[in-house]
C-alpha cells in the first residue's frame, strides 16, 4: 500500500480562543434621602470595582427631591456607561409610609435607566446577601464587609454604597449568560431609549 501524500502547504485548522468582552453592572440601592449605586465590571470569571458612592438629593419637597435623584442617576449612567443595571426586589415593609417613599425612590431609578436604555435586572434581598455573604440572612454589617474583601478595596462602603454593590455582584455571578455580548451593544443604547426590561428572579 502507498502512504497518502498530503497536499503541500496544508495546514490544520487553528482555533482561535473566542473574545470576552467586559460586562459592565451598574448596582442601585434606591432611596428618597440616600440611594447607593455602585459599578463594578466582570471579564470572564474576575469582577473588578469601578466606582461607587451615595447619592443626596436636595430639596425641601420629595417632589422636588425625587426630581433631583433622577437627574444624579443619569449623571451616573452617563459617565459610566453600564450594560445592565441591578435592583433590589420591593419588599413589604412594616411601615405603609416608608414603603410608599421607597417604591417612589425605585420608580425613578427605574425611569432614569430607561430613558437611557438600560436594562434592568431586579433580585430578591436574600438572593444578594447570599451571593456576597453566603447567607440570605446576612446582617448589612456582613454585607458590608464581605463586599470590601470581593473587590480588595482600601476602605468598607457606605452601607448604600455597600449594598449596591452587592447587587450588582449579585448579577455579575448569576448573569453570565444573560450578559454575553451585551458590551458590543453600548453604542446602540440610544436606539433602545424606553425599552425597559426588567426580569425578577429569585
Amino acid at each position: 500500500m502507498t502512504a497518502r501524500k498530503r497536499g503541500v502547504g496544508a495546514r490544520a485548522p487553528v482555533e482561535r480562543p473566542a473574545t470576552v468582552h467586559p460586562l459592565r453592572v451598574l448596582g442601585i440601592d434606591p432611596g428618597s434621602t440616600a440611594t447607593g449605586f455602585g459599578v463594578i465590571e466582570r471579564l470572564g470569571s474576575k469582577i473588578v470595582h469601578v466606582a461607587h458612592g451615595t447619592l443626596r438629593p436636595k430639596g425641601t419637597s420629595l417632589a422636588a427631591r425625587l426630581a433631583q435623584l433622577h437627574a444624579l442617576i443619569s449623571e451616573v449612567v452617563e459617565g459610566h456607561a453600564p450594560d445592565v443595571a441591578s435592583v433590589e426586589q420591593v419588599f413589604v415593609s412594616t411601615s405603609p409610609r416608608a414603603a410608599l417613599v421607597l417604591g417612589q425612590a425605585r420608580g425613578v431609578a427605574l425611569a432614569a435607566l430607561a430613558a437611557l436604555g438600560v436594562g434592568v435586572e431586579e433580585y430578591a434581598a436574600s438572593s444578594i446577601k447570599q451571593s456576597v455573604t453566603g447567607s440570605g440572612r446576612a446582617p448589612k454589617r456582613q454585607v458590608q464587609q464581605m463586599v470590601g474583601r470581593l473587590l480588595a478595596l482600601e476602605r468598607k462602603p457606605a452601607t448604600d454604597a455597600a449594598d449596591a454593590l452587592a447587587a450588582a455582584i449579585c448579577h455579575a455571578h448569576a448573569g453570565r449568560l444573560v450578559g454575553i455580548g451585551a458590551a458590543r451593544a453600548r453604542g446602540s443604547r440610544a436606539a433602545r431609549a424606553g425599552a425597559l426590561r426588567v426580569r425578577r428572579r429569585l
